[in-house]
């Protein structure tokens, strides 16, 4: 397995973390530029789990890869027309956690990509 992996799950770390730092500017459903900064963001996070490997994934029945997937899509062709603020929010805020943290335990497991 190539390395690249390791590079996009770093990315989801940061972007993670990107978002923590909004959020501490404020209330993210009330400032548009705070909003759109998040959509942004879980656009990018959203694209780089594509980027995992599925035999690394697997491993991680807790996450909805597929959700995450599917939020991209609905984030970048804007389906549901204007994303409503408080389930970003929801996202942010229930879904980020647990997918910090298996992305945390991936790279721990296999740093440089030997598994």
């Amino acid at each position: 397995m190539s390395k690249a992996w390791q590079a996009h799950a770093r990315h989801i770390l940061d972007t993670v973390e990107k978002i923590d730092r909004i959020q501490q500017r404020g209330d993210l459903t009330r400032d548009e530029v705070l909003y759109d900064a998040s959509l942004r963001n879980l656009q990018t996070l959203s694209e780089a789990t594509q980027q995992l490997p599925e035999t690394i994934k697997t491993q991680y029945p807790a996450i909805p890869w597929k959700q995450i997937s599917g939020f991209r899509n609905i984030l970048v062709h804007n389906y549901l027309g204007d994303i409503d603020a408080q389930t970003v929010l929801m996202v942010v805020q229930q879904h980020l956690p647990p997918l910090a943290s298996a992305v945390r335990a991936m790279l721990a497991a296999d740093p440089d990509g030997k598994a």
